[in-house]
């Protein structure tokens, strides 16, 4: 693939598609193409994430590696072609909470917390934008939250009587 390939394909990702196009640019010039085989773990959970992933052909499945765990509502995910895996590792240090692993043949793209931290420094209106929208994210997350707390609250209420 080439450069403009990966400008267009990064593009359709929603979240990085909030960056623009000069910025997506430069972080298509530093992502690392990988393949993999069906089967093949793409990362494992706990260890520490320095990166994002998009997933550009196939798909995997993140999810716990405890199989009890895995089986629970809303602990495994199936992502496809656009999907951005390990997100926060952009932005933070952290581990990954998750095992990803090709459900098919599978092809993505590797984006380096350092060039995109950098990209970010280059691109004051993409940072701004990002920012914008994640703050957007976690606000409706808190609210689901609280909405969750006031169910168990009355469920609560409800056995006391």
């Amino acid at each position: 693939m080439s450069i403009e390939d990966d400008i267009a394909f990064l593009e359709r990702v929603p979240t990085l598609a909030l960056m623009g196009r000069e910025a997506l640019r430069v972080i298509a010039i530093s992502v690392e193409h990988y393949t993999l085989t069906r089967g093949q773990t793409l990362f494992h959970e706990g260890e520490a994430a320095d990166c994002a992933y998009v997933v550009q052909e196939g798909s995997l499945r993140v999810a716990p590696e405890d199989p009890q765990l895995a089986m629970r509502p809303g602990h495994s995910a199936r992502a496809g072609e656009g999907a951005l895996i390990g997100e926060m590792a952009l932005l933070t240090e952290t581990r990954r909470p998750a095992t990803a692993t090709a459900l098919e043949p599978a092809e993505v793209l590797r984006i380096p917390r350092n060039v995109f931290l950098r990209t970010l420094e280059s691109y004051p209106d993409a940072a701004r934008e990002l920012t914008r929208r994640l703050s957007e994210r976690v606000s409706a997350t808190l609210a689901d939250l609280e909405r969750v707390r006031e169910r168990l609250e009355a469920i609560e209420d409800v056995r006391r009587r």
